[in-house]
């Protein structure tokens, strides 16, 4: 479970049979805080791989856009590659079971400003 704010405009693809499939960049982070001594703590910025299948994807692709906060359920899904050096690279995702929109939907020609978590 995770909730975050979209990085980029989700990216939408149609496979095989038309299914669509979508990549959400999210950002979750940890706030900093003060140690007893008097040490800060930065706060800590994570990025999620979120792919989203079919009715979720075109949800995504209907309403979600750079900045909005999604509440998202799902397993990892770890997948692997070889890159142009022919070394091997491993990507995990997050494969989306379930989707919350949580930002104000927008009004027709107007912005809602990002939020923080």
């Amino acid at each position: 479970m995770l909730i975050g704010n979209v990085g980029v405009d989700p990216e939408i693809r149609y496979v095989d049979a038309g299914v669509a499939v979508a990549s959400v960049r999210l950002a979750t982070t940890e706030r900093g805080y003060r140690l007893p001594n008097g040490t800060e703590v930065p706060d800590r910025t994570e990025w999620h791989n979120i792919v989203l299948w079919r009715q979720l994807a075109e949800t995504v692709e209907k309403y979600v856009r750079k900045g909005d906060k999604l509440y998202i359920e799902g397993k990892l899904h770890t997948r692997s590659y070889d890159d142009r050096s022919g070394q091997k690279r491993y990507v995990v995702e997050i494969w989306a079971d379930a989707m919350e929109m949580l930002t104000p939907r927008r009004q027709e020609g107007q912005e809602v400003a990002p939020q923080q978590l």
